[in-house]
C-alpha cells in the first residue's frame, strides 16, 4: 500500500497538503525558487503562489483544465529526493525536471532546449532507489509528449 498522506497533513519539508494540489498530478521542478514564479504565470496568467518552505517555492497553474505544480528543488540529490517523495505522497506521479543541465555534448549552446532521454548517474540519492547498474532513463510517454510539443510550437531542441 502506498504511503498517501492523510487529509490536511502538510508535509514537513516541502509545506504543502493534498488540499493545496487541487489533484495536480504533474509538477515542473525548476532548481531555482526564483524561477518558479514566472513560469507558473507563463503556464497560467492566473497561477496561484501556494507557498515558500525553505528553498521550496510552489505555485500552482492550470493548463487546458488541468492543475499543474510548479516548485523549485533547490540544489543537489538530497533536495529533489525530498521533493519527490513528499509530493509523491500528495498524489503527483509526473515530475519533469525544467533548467539547467550538464552536458557531455559540445555542439550544445547557453540557452538550448534540451529533452533528455537518460542520464549518468553520478550522484548519491539515487543509489538509496536502484542499484548503481540500474539505468536513469526517462519515461517513454513523457520524452515523446515533450518532443512532439516541442515540434508543435516550433521550439528547436536537442
Amino acid at each position: 500500500m502506498k504511503n498517501y498522506a492523510k487529509p490536511g497533513e502538510v508535509m514537513y519539508h516541502v509545506g504543502l497538503s493534498v488540499e493545496m494540489l487541487q489533484g495536480a498530478r504533474y509538477a515542473l521542478v525548476p532548481g531555482d525558487p526564483g524561477r518558479v514564479e514566472d513560469l507558473a504565470k507563463a503556464l497560467d496568467p492566473d497561477a496561484v503562489f501556494l507557498a515558500c518552505h525553505r528553498e521550496f517555492a510552489s505555485w500552482l497553474a492550470s493548463v487546458a483544465g488541468e492543475p499543474v505544480l510548479v516548485m523549485s528543488s533547490g540544489m543537489g540529490g538530497p533536495c529533489i529526493t525530498f521533493v519527490v517523495e513528499e509530493l509523491g505522497r500528495l498524489g503527483v506521479t509526473t515530475f519533469i525536471r525544467v533548467g539547467t543541465t550538464g552536458s557531455l555534448q559540445e555542439d550544445l549552446d547557453l540557452g538550448d532546449v534540451v529533452i533528455s532521454k537518460a542520464a549518468v548517474r553520478m550522484d548519491g540519492a539515487s543509489k538509496a532507489y536502484a542499484p548503481p547498474e540500474f539505468p536513469a532513463v526517462a519515461d517513454l510517454d513523457v520524452t515523446v509528449a515533450l518532443r512532439d510539443a516541442a515540434k508543435e510550437t516550433q521550439v528547436p531542441f536537442g
